[in-house]
């Protein structure tokens, strides 16, 4: 109690005596009726009001001499309490500094504190966990678990997942004394469940996590998204596929993010045509490069109604490298090469990239070109490399040589010897020999 207000109730106090000591001196006081104490042989007789008022001044004396006896001890309770506040600031302060050994020491100490042990306790496992002493951290974790179940329940969760052991930290989260789970427990049973495999479970706490708020609204969708692609591509089979698409949000089923991994799931499992139909949905409400390459990519199926779309698409959506190279891809697909090669250099020249260069080269490959089929090839390696493309050098045509003989595989024809007409000659008209 502050001061002023001591001083305050101390003058009413005062006053009220004064007030009361006038009523009690008045002799009307015996129609409220008389106490009689017999001890010892004698009577002591006094008015019912006399008799209260000196069992009130009786407790009250007792009461001042009881705070009295413990206020040495507040004062000491007081004191402790106060430096563990200090040793948790100070432990926190270390802590967000990176001095891991102090803030453990201080984080110690201020466990002493019972109203701050748990806190206390969960932030020196930490440190001990951050300077690499695990049998420290277990050791705090032991006395965390007399103290606060749940915060060593979600401690271990965390760790565990650190480790990359979700299925441990589901089985501790899932203890039945932890339940209902505190919001982020919900945050990490969610996540452990994602990395488990097992997303759709985790799908299902969406609603939960929302009521929570243990998320801001950007991240919660972010984790939605996330966990209905997860989802889809964790499908067993078509039938499970399908339930999980129908439940997913209308919002959702635009997202290139989500439909891409319906489509992958889709197709692998040997059902194309929704696959298609749900890019097609997709990109007519909402454009997305990711999704028409995604749609170029597929296999072979519905190629004439593919080709169309992205015509009437590219209507829309002229510059697009990806729809370029989805085109080429179709028209790749369908035995086209020379108008396919040329929708290719289209989306090259765009800024496609590597899959442009890719899908070139295997055109060009196709064809019999395999000198520049292995320039797309490298042209793909060096764009994901983030280096500069080289343009493609057609080879000249080969010149045949006809190989010479050696010496030895030459014919030796005997060359007639040339005369000279002035020379003289014999009787028979041949030329002398000197």
């Amino acid at each position: 109690m502050k001061p002023l207000q001591s001083l305050i109730v101390l003058l009413l106090a005062v006053a009220l005596g004064v007030v009361g000591a006038q009523w009690l001196g008045a002799n009307t006081l015996n129609q409220y009726g008389e106490v009689i104490f017999r001890y010892g042989g004698t009577d002591y007789r006094s008015t019912l009001p006399q008799v209260a008022l000196l069992v009130l001044v009786s407790l009250l004396v007792l009461w001042l001499l009881w705070s009295l006896i413990a206020s040495p001890f507040r004062a000491w309770g007081r004191y402790r309490r106060k430096q563990g506040r200090v040793r948790l600031v100070d432990g926190l302060q270390a802590y967000e500094h990176g001095h891991w050994q102090r803030a453990e020491k201080l984080f110690d100490g201020a466990a002493q504190d019972q109203e701050v042990t748990g806190v206390a306790l969960a932030n020196a496992a930490r440190s001990a966990r951050a300077r690499g002493d695990d049998t420290a951290s277990q050791t705090y974790l032991q006395r965390l678990g007399a103290a606060d179940a749940t915060s060593l329940a979600l401690l271990r969760a965390e760790q565990l997942l650190a480790d990359d052991l979700p299925v441990d930290a589901i089985n501790t989260l899932d203890a039945a004394n932890l339940q209902p789970l505190p919001p982020r427990g919900l945050w990490l049973r969610s996540e452990a469940l994602a990395r488990a495999g097992r997303a759709h479970e985790a799908y299902g706490q969406l609603g939960a996590l929302r009521q929570s708020k243990v998320l801001p609204a950007d991240a919660l969708t972010t984790l939605e998204a996330r966990l209905a692609a997860q989802a889809l591509l964790e499908a067993a089979d078509v039938n499970a596929l399908a339930a999980q698409w129908e439940t997913t949000p209308k919002a959702l089923r635009a997202d290139p993010a989500v439909v891409s991994a319906y489509a992958a799931r889709a197709v692998a499992l040997d059902w194309d045509e929704p696959a298609l139909l749900a890019l097609e949905q997709a990109l007519d409400q909402r454009w997305s490069d990711e999704l028409v390459e995604l749609y170029g990519a597929l296999p072979a199926s519905r190629l004439a109604t593919r080709e169309s779309n992205l015509v009437r698409w590219r209507r829309v959506h002229d510059g697009s490298p990806a729809l370029l190279l989805a085109q080429g891809r179709v028209a790749l697909a369908q035995g086209r090469n020379e108008e396919a090669e040329a929708l290719l250099h289209e989306a090259i020249a765009a800024g496609a990239g590597a899959s442009a260069w890719e899908a070139l080269g295997a055109s060009l490959l196709a064809r019999g070109e395999t000198t520049l089929a292995a320039q797309c090839l490298a042209n793909a390696l060096r764009e994901q490399r983030g280096e500069d493309s080289i343009a493609l050098v057609r080879p000249e045509p080969a010149v045949v040589v006809t190989p010479r003989a050696t010496v030895e595989d030459q014919v030796m024809t005997p060359v007639p010897p040339v005369y000279d007409a002035d020379r003289p000659r014999d009787d028979n008209g041949f030329p002398r020999i000197p």
